[in-house]
């Protein structure tokens, strides 16, 4: 199924109108969710008319339609890549074996840890970027973060689907606990530390998804692969719309550096005092920025040799 149901309460493609236990489920977190992103969400901007687009279909020729809407009336859904017959896995002990269509009782622990910490860091980075909208530097620039930001929550209702359908009471809880940790509190913080640093200003943005959406994109590859097929099918469709996050913080950081060139050109000097008096980004501020965001990013990585890696290749 590749279209999505809009009647629903919560927009589906994967036919909750027949799990009904699953839809009252989901439909009692949505309010909890829809309190965390007027709590967390982007700041002052709540009744703001923004140009949006929003998933209408899976199908890579026309999945998204373009219109204004207030964030708070965005239709946040559960979107699954249409299912590949046969598939097989490609790696690890179970090459060659059939997809997995339920989470196998052996690998539990580990895929529900998998989904709750890549889960965890969709509202991260929301509650990270929630204040940059007061401190815009265009209109295009404050529309693209609304973008990620309705995107990143999408996300977030990705993998408490995944939670909520295939690992019952502590997918329920997991879900719960992904709206009461909060990124950078001292008591409840975020799961991984780069989704507790803050993001105080739009240079720090533009590195975040430049650099740390990278990670993102190769965690979601690896996913797309996972031998659990419902995890694989959910993070084929998040990598299309994470593209447009990695263009936002490459396209960010180009224009940072070009605008600073082009001030070091007219004025015929480096000298940092000058080029911030000039109103753009000194190189040295530029550099403590990507040595930092840079760092950050290659800690998500991990080790160079793992043995949960191993772990988790090998089982699939």
């Amino acid at each position: 199924m590749s279209s999505i149901n809009y009647t629903d309460k919560i927009p589906n493609n994967v036919n909750l109108s027949e799990d009904r236990t699953l839809q009252r489920a989901l439909e009692q977190w949505q309010p909890n969710y829809l309190s965390w992103w007027n709590d967390m969400g982007p700041d002052g901007s709540q009744d703001f008319d923004v140009y949006l687009r929003t998933a209408v279909s899976v199908d890579p020729q026309g999945w998204a339609q373009f219109g204004h809407v207030k964030m708070p009336d965005y239709r946040w859904g559960i979107f699954l890549n249409p299912a590949e017959q046969g598939r097989k896995i490609h790696f690890g002990d179970h090459l060659g074996q059939d997809a997995w269509q339920d989470v196998p009782g052996e690998y539990r622990a580990n895929l529900r840890r998998i989904i709750v910490t890549q889960g965890d860091t969709e509202p991260a980075s929301v509650e990270q970027q929630r204040h940059l909208g007061l401190t815009a530097p265009s209109q295009y620039d404050l529309r693209n973060l609304f973008q990620v930001n309705v995107e990143e929550g999408r996300h977030l209702w990705a993998m408490v689907y995944l939670l909520h359908k295939f690992f019952g009471r502590d997918g329920r809880e997991e879900g719960e606990a992904l709206l009461e940790r909060r990124s950078g509190q001292t008591d409840n913080p975020r799961i991984l530390q780069a989704f507790n640093e803050q993001t105080p200003d739009w240079l720090s943005f533009f590195m975040f998804t430049y650099f740390t959406d990278r990670d993102g994109k190769f965690q979601l590859c690896a996913l797309a692969e996972s031998a659990f097929d419902p995890l694989a099918r959910t993070t084929k469709f998040m990598l299309t719309e994470e593209a447009h996050h990695m263009f936002v913080g490459e396209s960010g950081v180009s224009r940072v550096i070009q605008r600073t060139c082009q001030m070091m050109n007219e004025l015929k000097t480096d000298d940092p005092a000058k080029l911030r008096a000039a109103g753009v980004i000194d190189l040295p501020t530029l550099q403590r920025y990507l040595n930092f965001h840079f760092s950050v990013t290659i800690d998500l990585f991990g080790a160079d040799e793992s043995s949960n890696a191993a772990t988790f290749y090998s089982t699939g």
